[in-house]
Parts: C-alpha cells; sequence; structure tokens
C-alpha cells in the first residue's frame, strides 16, 4: 500500500507547489483549483471518498482512545459495543458517534470556511506530534533505560524539528486554531472532574465498608426480622461490605434469607465460560446465608437476561454451597484425625475404627447441613429476587474550598446525572430493582 499512497501524495503535493507559484492568491484551495475542469467532478468524488476514510480512523481512534480512558477510571460511564469477537479494540460509542456528529456539523457552519478549519487541523495534527515525542522521551528514560546522550540527540534533532513547525502553526491560533485547544481544555477538565471525584468516593466505600462482624451482629440482631427472598446488593468493592448496606438495614428493619452482595467485573478476552464466571465467598458463619460473589463478563458476554443471569447465579451458588460443606468435612477430618492419632498413639485397630466412624459422622453432619442450607436458596429462589443498587449522591464535606465545592457539587454531579445510571450499565431488570439513596461527603 505505501508503494502506491507515497508517491501519489508526493505528486499531489508537487502539482500544487507547482501551482502556487504561478498562482500566490489561491492559496486557501490550492487543490481544487490546480485540478483541470475535465478532471474536477472526478476528482471531487474521490476527495469526498478520501475524507469519508480519514474521517472513519479518526472516529476509530476517538473510540479507542475513550474506552482506554474508561478501564483506567478517567471518563463516564457510556455504552460500549464490541464490534469483533477477537479484537478487543473494535469498539463503537454510540454517545460519542453523535457528539462527533454535532460537533462537525457546528464546526463547519461556525467556521464557514476551510482556511479556518485548516488551520485548526494543523495545530491538532502539530501538538499530537509534539506530546507523542514528549512521552516517547519518557518512555526512554523510564523504561527502556536508555542512554543519556541518545535521549539529548533525540531531543535536539526531532525536538527542534516540531518546534519549528509549532511556531510556524501557532501564529494562526486567533484564526481557528483556538478550537482544538478548546476542546482538549474541556476533555481534560472533565476526565479530571470524574477520575478525582470517583477516586475519593471509592475511598471513602473503602473506609467505611462494614467488617463481617458488623454484618453477623446485624443478621443475629432480634430487632430484625428475616423475610422469604433473594436480594442482590451491587457494589463496586470487591473486598468487605459497601456501606450502603449498613444504610439499608438502618431504615429498613428486614433482611432477606439471602443476601449476596455482587460486584461486576469486565476482563480483557471475549468471552468468560460459564463455570468460571461466578466467584463466591462466605461470610461467616454459615447460618447468616450472606455471600460475596464478583461476576466476571468478557467483552462479547450478554448481561441483559435478566432471568439467565438469576438463575445462573443460583445455580452457581448452589455448587460453590456442595464444594464449601466438602472442603469444610476434608478439613475438620484432618484436624480431628491428627489430634486423635497423637492421643491413641499405641497403634491398636480401635483407633482406626474411632476414626472411621468419626469420619463418617462428620460426613454425615455437613450433609445434612448442605442440604438445609441448599433447600433455603431454592425457598429464597422460590419467593423472588429483589436487586438493590446503591444511588449515591456525592456532595463536598463542611468546610471544603469553593475549588473542591465546584468540583465535586456541580461539575461530578452535572456527569453524573446526563450520562448513564448503574442500572443501566449493569442492565438490571427494572421490574425487580430497588434504589437506596446514601449521601457521601467527601
Amino acid at each position: 500500500m505505501c508503494q502506491v499512497t507515497y508517491p501519489s501524495l508526493i505528486l499531489a503535493y508537487v502539482g500544487q507547489a507547482a501551482f502556487l507559484r504561478k498562482h500566490h492568491h489561491f492559496v486557501s484551495d490550492t487543490f481544487y483549483r490546480s485540478i483541470p475542469d475535465p478532471m474536477y467532478w472526478p476528482m471531487f468524488v474521490v476527495a469526498v471518498l478520501a475524507a469519508i476514510i480519514a474521517s472513519q480512523a479518526m472516529i476509530s481512534g476517538t473510540f479507542s482512545i475513550i474506552q482506554q480512558s474508561l478501564s483506567l477510571g478517567c471518563f463516564p460511564r457510556v455504552k460500549i459495543v464490541h464490534t469483533s469477537a477477537k479484537y478487543e479494540g473494535q469498539v463503537y460509542i454510540p454517545e460519542v458517534n453523535y457528539l462527533l456528529m454535532l460537533a462537525c456539523v457546528g464546526v463547519t457552519i461556525g467556521f464557514r470556511t476551510t482556511e479556518k478549519i485548516g488551520n485548526a487541523y494543523g495545530i491538532a495534527v502539530v501538538f499530537v506530534m509534539t506530546l507523542t515525542s514528549s512521552f516517547l522521551v519518557l518512555i526512554m528514560i523510564m523504561i527502556w533505560k536508555t542512554n543519556v546522550l541518545l535521549i539529548i540527540s533525540y531531543v535536539l534533532v526531532i525536538g527542534s524539528v516540531e518546534l519549528l513547525y509549532l511556531s510556524s502553526v501557532l501564529y494562526k491560533f486567533d484564526q481557528g486554531g483556538y478550537l482544538p485547544l478548546a476542546f482538549a481544555m474541556v476533555l481534560m477538565a472533565i476526565m479530571y472532574t470524574w477520575n478525582d471525584v470517583y477516586r475519593r468516593k471509592y475511598y471513602y466505600e473503602l473506609d467505611n465498608k462494614i467488617s463481617p462482624e458488623k454484618v453477623k451482629e446485624i443478621a443475629v440482631d432480634t430487632n430484625f426480622c428475616r423475610i422469604p427472598g433473594l436480594a442482590v446488593f451491587y457494589s463496586e468493592l470487591v473486598h468487605g461490605i459497601p456501606p450502603i448496606f449498613k444504610h439499608y438495614v438502618a431504615n429498613v428493619p428486614a433482611l432477606h434469607s439471602v443476601l449476596v452482595f455482587v460486584s461486576i467485573k469486565s476482563l480483557p478476552i471475549g468471552k468468560v465460560p460459564v463455570e468460571e464466571r461466578f466467584l463466591f465467598r462466605r461470610v461467616k458463619p454459615n447460618e447468616l446465608n450472606v455471600f460475596r460473589c464478583v461476576v466476571r463478563y468478557g467483552y462479547t458476554d450478554v448481561r441483559n437476561e435478566e432471568e439467565p443471569f438469576e438463575r445462573m447465579l443460583v445455580e452457581r451458588l448452589k455448587e460453590f454451597v456442595r464444594d464449601d460443606a466438602m472442603f469444610t468435612a476434608i478439613t475438620q477430618n484432618n484436624a480431628e484425625f491428627a489430634e486423635r492419632d497423637g492421643e491413641l498413639d499405641d497403634g491398636s485397630v480401635n483407633s482406626d475404627n474411632v476414626n472411621e466412624e468419626a469420619k463418617q459422622v462428620e460426613v454425615e453432619k455437613q450433609q445434612e447441613a448442605m442440604e438445609r442450607e441448599i433447600e433455603v436458596l431454592d425457598q429464597a429462589w422460590g419467593a423472588g429476587v429483589v436487586h438493590l443498587v446503591g444511588e449515591n449522591e456525592v456532595v463536598s464535606s463542611k468546610g471544603a474550598g469553593i475549588g473542591k465545592r465546584i468540583l465535586i457539587d456541580y461539575g461530578y454531579n452535572f456527569l453524573k446525572r446526563n450520562l448513564r445510571q448503574t442500572d443501566k450499565v449493569f442492565d438490571i431488570p427494572h421490574k425487580r430493582m430497588l434504589k437506596v439513596g446514601m449521601t457521601y461527603e467527601l
């Protein structure tokens, strides 16, 4: 492809340069002015097709950058549609696509001439080149451990050329060149606001998460009643119980017979096998019927099938209960056998008989406990599933500075209200969803 593209570009630029030597006043639209009249419309069609291809490259690049920013927690939630099961980077973001369309229409109406659009494009390209070279220098220093002399040589040679380019386009700043810088400032403000407040909120939940001892205290409290059903609490915390649970039980003195705290995580693979999707952990003691669950999805897995998700959750939870009971029985048997072997060290046959009888009793005990727990799960599943989502309101703490108040109370909350909500991100069924409100003072 380079053997065709590169010579074609060189010939086009040389032809335009030759045309400008004789017609200096056509500098604003040299390309179309230099085309002979019989070839004007064919070249116009080719130019439009080339512009479409170039715009697709820009759109795809925008989608990829936003996807990476989302994975780093530096951009508000948007819907991402993966168009390829093989390549993770091939994505489509509807909201961003519409914003790009509106931006293109707005720039065209606002500037009206290709000269100003060209000035904006030139500054954008040169700034991208300069920033890329700057980041490359950081990589050479921190990762590649390149020799200092080579780094200095690179900066002097490449940096001087790019600074010449940059200085040559900056004088067009007031002629349309301000546009890409304005867009960059707006995007940086959005990303900084979202990342900073999101990080503060996450640390707030970590600092105020509920310990297993507190959960046990709440569950065994006589003031609380256990009602039939399965409650699924959604949280971004992988470890610990989110503070929204304490707020919930403080206002609703009733708990479902089975509680599952779910964290949904996306993995950078196409599909996660169903048998590996659910990772459970029990909140002790077993009689509480409280579990932690991490649900892992690949980027092509479907989440919007509410009933299959609930059924798979219950089935995998039953498997976890069976495996946990078996593991507990084996562990306790080994510990008891070691203790009895220490007491009965005469090597008699009675020692073996006692061990076998104790082993059988322990297995039967664990089997009965497992069957009772599975029966409780079946009854909870039959009574119905309720999805509880934390609707957290974030406000600045008392005595916060004006900058912090603007950042949290206005900037972050504006983004949160106008972008995708948690129930849409997790595809939670609305008929069985209950939102629990809580205020975080950051």
